[in-house]
């Protein structure tokens, strides 16, 4: 390859990832704004947050996940 190539195509992968760096930020402040929205109708956001976390979780992984903290709270009485 030559370096006027070799230019052009770096060009090209760096322009490509800030593309996509810009739409990431656009889609992060879009679901900002749905938690705002959520949050002026009255629901609570850190439980929301919890929900979308569990939602995308493996099931296998919050299974074992709640039984120890099942067993945590246990122990400790609550």
């Amino acid at each position: 390859m030559t370096d006027t190539t070799t230019g052009a195509e770096l060009r090209q992968f760096v322009e490509r990832f800030e593309k996509l760096a810009e739409e990431k930020s656009q889609i992060a402040d879009q679901q900002k704004e749905v938690l705002i929205e959520a949050k002026g109708r009255g629901y609570d956001v850190t439980i929301l947050r919890e929900i979308i976390k569990r939602r995308a979780m493996d099931p296998e992984d919050l299974a074992e996940r709640d039984a120890v903290l099942e067993m945590y709270q246990s122990a400790l009485g609550m």
